[in-house]
């Protein structure tokens, strides 16, 4: 085993507290409806309010359904125009609750690191409804309420802001140094760093491990398997 495994796995063994991203590492919310097509919906509905000039050409692209909810907030916070537009997107997250694809292996991880004492939180950019209906669905409720902290009216909280992160620390009485973030995306490191909390990436494919790494992510896991492993590991 090399410096890099041995480091991984003091990660995954060290964690007393651990704080899951949403979207990704525990499941595929907008398997049934790709996130794609959510994004340019809301980018759809800002140009029909002739507002579509608020984006940058990036942000127009973007194939997170959250960017251009999150610049819009940025921009006019507390407007009448953001609170709808953040209503119709929570209505599009809890419509993808029910065909979501559960991510290979966080199941039986989410239950491990539960059964062994470990606390869990759920800290996401998603509507924290949407959230809590999946994993009561999953039955994985019992292993996070009530810590499940996502998206609120005030847009500017979104990660890479540490807004959410911060709640479920304090809230579990964790110390960020023994607490662990997993995510999918570079905003996950973002707020990872900036609340003092180790980050472990999580990319299902090449496409979306690149931009972590590019972000400096270090360790970066393209399956939930190798974590379960370690936990049931001597």
């Amino acid at each position: 085993m090399n410096g890099s495994d041995r480091s991984l796995t003091d990660l995954v063994k060290g964690a007393r507290h651990v704080l899951f991203d949403f979207d990704g590492p525990i499941c595929r919310l907008f398997a049934g409806r790709p996130a794609p097509v959510i994004a340019r919906e809301q980018v759809d509905w800002l140009d029909a309010q002739g507002l579509g000039e608020a984006l940058t050409p990036a942000e127009r692209a973007d194939d997170d359904p959250h960017s251009a909810l999150r610049s819009l907030g940025l921009q006019r916070p507390d407007s009448d125009l953001v609170i709808e537009m953040e209503k119709r997107l929570t209505e599009q997250e809890l419509r993808a609750v029910r065909s979501a694809w559960p991510t290979d292996y966080a199941d039986p991880l989410i239950r491990t690191w539960s059964a062994v004492g470990v606390r869990l939180a759920i800290t996401t950019n998603n509507s924290p409804e949407a959230a809590r209906r999946y994993i009561e669905g999953r039955d994985l409720a019992p292993c996070f309420e009530p810590h499940i902290y996502g998206r609120t009216r005030d847009l500017r909280l979104l990660k890479p802001d540490p807004y959410c992160l911060n709640l479920a620390l304090r809230a579990m009485g964790a110390a960020p140094a023994a607490a662990l973030m997993i995510g999918d995306a570079p905003t996950d490191l973002l707020a990872a760093r900036a609340a003092g909390v180790p980050f472990l990436g999580y990319a299902r494919n090449e496409r979306k491990a690149e931009p972590l790494r590019e972000a400096g992510a270090r360790h970066v896991v393209s399956s939930l398997e190798s974590l379960l492993t370690i936990l049931r590991g001597p």
